[in-house]
């Protein structure tokens, strides 16, 4: 007999899974669903990697290469304005296995974490796979999306360990304001929690926003744990690649958790991310410059068809609000699929509060969004 764990049952289904093999399975389908650039990693990168498979492949130290986290932590005091030393850095396979060790490392039985709805749809399996339990507050259009620090103070309890913040969000594109940061900051070291701080989209920014990190906030290097990725930046999704950076005494719990569950990041990886950090800007302004043309678009074009979607301030995503012409978000992306051949997301994959909204990647070329808008048009009026 085949025993399945409560755990794994209770984990939450997903349909990005099914969006992703729809979309590799029927290619009249154009899929605004998945959050991966559709840029080819940057040749410096994929030169590093080459050589160093050419050299063979290695384990490395459980926490990363030394060189490369000093790399890490150099470009977290100059571009983040964060201290760190590298001791303080972890190099991870991607950040999700960076939050997910974080939270096994911080997080026993039935305590909670707070975080965002609509909120990117991977903190939740990983809290509950700590067997913590998330505690959601509702973010508001009419706030632009931002997260409202009145609404996480009600939500603290005695069992309350971390706070996530996600800037640039996934799926909201809101940059997250100082203001906000600040407040927030104020309520973790009140109730001495942690900040769980996502930047994985920190260079992937429009116009006049400006991305800041939590921990650079004054007095709060030993509160936030920043999370960070290459995958966005660098297009560099296949390698699995990110780091952390948090206080020394959460770096060295976290590593030992790091170690059961991934060994170490990928050897050809992380000399890939080494050249990845002595890039050029040239390499990333370009890919934003693209990103940001088709924002535009999609936000126009979005609007014009009655999808109100608020202009995204980061990210590749536009969250639009689909409630004028259906009831359920799973029902609106499934007749998308079937009558428009167009993938996107719906709400509910992002919290209880996603009902009454998609989400649409622009991570696509310019002529097939174009097209893609076309096809809801005429299959929406």
């Amino acid at each position: 007999m085949t025993h399945i764990s409560e755990r794994e049952q209770e984990l939450p289904d997903t349909l990005m899974l099914q969006l992703q093999e729809l979309a590799s399975e029927h290619k009249d389908i154009i899929s605004l669903s998945i959050g991966e650039p559709d840029f080819k990693t940057p040749k410096p990168i994929l030169a590093a990697a080459k050589n160093s498979l050419a050299r063979g492949t290695h384990y490395s130290p459980a926490a990363g290469r030394t060189d490369l986290r000093k790399a890490i932590a150099q470009k977290l005091r100059k571009e983040n304005k964060i201290h760190a030393d590298w001791e303080n850095v972890i190099v991870t396979a991607g950040s999700q296995e960076g939050l997910m060790a974080a939270l096994l490392a911080t997080v026993d039985p039935t305590e909670e974490v707070i975080l965002a709805s609509p909120g990117y749809l991977g903190y939740v399996p990983a809290i509950e796979l700590a067997d913590g339990v998330p505690v959601f507050v509702r973010l508001r259009e009419q706030d632009g999306w931002q997260v409202n620090p009145d609404e996480i103070k009600k939500k603290i309890s005695k069992k309350t360990v971390a706070i996530i913040l996600n800037t640039p969000a996934n799926p909201t594109g809101t940059v997250l304001k100082r203001k906000v940061l600040e407040e927030v900051a104020d309520i973790a070291v009140q109730n001495d929690l942690y900040i769980f701080s996502d930047e994985a989209y920190e260079k992937i920014i429009y116009g006049d926003a400006k991305h800041i990190s939590a921990g650079s906030l004054n007095g709060m290097s030993k509160y936030v744990v920043t999370f960070n990725t290459f995958s966005k930046t660098y297009a560099m999704c296949g390698f699995r690649l990110g780091y952390m950076r948090g206080p020394k005494e959460f770096v060295k719990a976290v590593s030992k958790v790091h170690h059961y569950l991934e060994i170490c990041a990928p050897h050809t990886s992380q000399l890939a991310g080494l050249a990845a950090l002595k890039l050029p800007n040239k390499y990333i302004s370009e890919m934003v410059r693209e990103y940001d043309r088709r924002k535009k678009l999609i936000v126009q074009r979005l609007n014009e068809i009655g999808l109100r979607t608020v202009n995204p301030e980061g990210t590749f995503y536009a969250l639009a609000d689909i409630s004028d012409f259906s009831s359920s978000s799973i029902k609106f992306a499934e007749d998308l699929i079937k009558k428009a051949r167009v993938a996107c997301v719906p709400g509910t994959e992002f919290g209880p509060f996603g009902e009454g909204l998609a989400r649409f990647s622009y991570a696509n070329d310019y002529k097939l969004i174009k097209q893609a808008m076309n096809r809801i048009e005429t299959v929406l009026k």
